[in-house]
């Protein structure tokens, strides 16, 4: 029992209030007791108390009339009433009003104390709720899955859509947008969280190789099976199996994948035992399954299969809003890890970061505020800290070309030299924007260390 549940006994009768005062006492609550309603709100505005125990019929304030005013105090407040007279009417009145219950005279001490707990038990249930809904936010953002912008906070929703289920998903998003994270998001809010979540990088796996891994295999089935080995199918039993690149995996694959997410069974590579697996399955794909399926490089009933429940991650560069929060949980990430103080960004440095194209979206971001903490000297992370490599269009290259790009190229980097990289200053001179100026150095590759 928690003993820090409190009760308020109210009853003009003493020998009421001290028996039902000794008999929850010794139950393990905190109790006290007023005599009258005016007294009860006096000590309810000071202590919040987990339930009363309210007598219907008082001198002054009646039970309903407290109950009216208690409820207007706290909404969520539980009271019970107790009645001498139970009566139809009573009972509907005393409901109507919000009484949790009523019991009547004389009161039978283990019925009563059996509706309290049952009652506190309610409370404490529909106050768990409530938090589990405000925290919503954060339990479905896994690791670096950070952002307020309204493409995010559409894909918050749908993962809170889909997780409950065991609808396949298919995550699509270019390289480096998160696209595990989202599986992971999925996972741990699903009904199957207390698995595990096994993924699989398909892209990264010979052919020979990945059909081992996906369903094992027994020993001595191949070259070097010293072992038997569980695949990666049984090993999610009860969970969910991500499989990352789903387009890479050969044609001769695809029929087998079918087959076990339509079935739930397969065989280990060298076996006959046929082995059950329940299983969610979550694939992602950064190329555009449709065409491959023109091209008949991917079976067009495995991609209905797996495009049950479709989510699209945007690249970073079309959710520029979610850059600085972002930069700044991985400084914070990594002062952690390195044991190094906190940084700040400076003003010129996230200006930068947010007019930059990133075409490794989140992955490049969080390289480059690693490379940051790094190399850094000061507290504060500036423009030269930022790992741009951006040689290919190396500034000597254009030294002897006379085209009108090349003479700005040279010129915008002879007065960004001058002005010592301070941005401002140098497209005050140049007389366009900051943004624009950015732009600028993203597309001719310059950087203050170029020749």
């Amino acid at each position: 029992m928690n003993t820090k549940e409190k009760i308020l006994i109210v009853d003009d009768e003493k020998i009421v209030r001290e028996s039902l005062f000794h008999w929850f006492e010794e139950e393990g609550y905190e109790v006290d007791t007023a005599e009258d309603g005016e007294n009860a709100l006096k000590k309810y505005e000071k202590i919040k108390f987990d339930l009363l125990l309210v007598d219907m019929k008082m001198p002054g304030m009646s039970g309903l009339e407290l109950l009216s005013r208690i409820k207007s105090i706290d909404i969520d407040s539980v009271v019970i009433l107790i009645t001498a007279f139970a009566s139809v009417p009573t009972a509907i009145s005393a409901l109507k009003n919000g009484a949790y219950d009523y019991v009547t005279k004389p009161v039978d001490p283990d019925e009563l104390a059996h509706l309290v707990q049952k009652a506190l038990e309610q409370k404490a249930l529909k106050i768990e709720n409530k938090q589990l809904k405000e925290n919503l936010d954060e339990i479905i953002k896994p690791d670096n899955l950070i952002g307020e912008s309204y493409q995010m906070k559409k894909i918050y929703e749908l993962i809170n859509t889909v997780a409950p289920g065991d609808t396949t998903v298919m995550i699509r998003g270019e390289s480096g947008t998160g696209k595990e994270l989202v599986a992971k998001a999925i996972h741990i809010n699903s009904k199957r969280k207390y698995f595990p979540i096994i993924p699989v990088n398909c892209g990264a796996l010979a052919e020979t190789l990945l059909e081992s891994e996906l369903f094992g295999h027994e020993k001595g089935a191949f070259t070097g099976a010293q072992f038997k080995r569980k695949g990666k199918f049984e090993m999610a039993d009860g969970g969910t199996i991500f499989l990352d690149e789903i387009g890479s995996v050969p044609l001769k694959m695809q029929i087998e994948l079918l087959r076990v997410i339509e079935s739930k069974q397969f065989n280990r590579v060298g076996g006959n035992e046929v082995i059950k697996s329940d299983f969610r399955i979550i694939v992602a794909t950064n190329e555009p399954l449709e065409e491959l399926v023109k091209t008949g490089k991917f079976r067009e009933d495995l991609y209905y299969r797996l495009n049950v429940f479709s989510i699209v991650i945007p690249p970073l560069r079309e959710r520029r809003d979610d850059i600085p929060l972002l930069a700044s949980f991985f400084l914070k990430k990594f002062s952690l890890v390195m044991n190094k103080p906190a940084k700040k960004i400076s003003k010129e440095a996230m200006d930068f970061l947010v007019h930059y194209d990133w075409p490794g979206n989140v992955r490049e971001l969080e390289n480059a505020m690693e490379r940051a903490m790094v190399i850094g000297k000061v507290d504060t992370i500036i423009v030269d800290d930022l790992p741009f490599h951006v040689s290919a269009n190396n500034f000597s290259n254009d030294d002897n070309r006379k085209s009108l790009s090349a003479m700005e190229k040279k010129y915008i980097f002879k007065i960004l030299n001058e002005n010592n990289w301070n941005i401002s200053r140098s497209a005050s001179v140049l007389e366009i924007d900051r943004v624009t100026l950015y732009n600028k150095i993203n597309k001719y590759g310059l950087r203050k260390d170029s020749h």
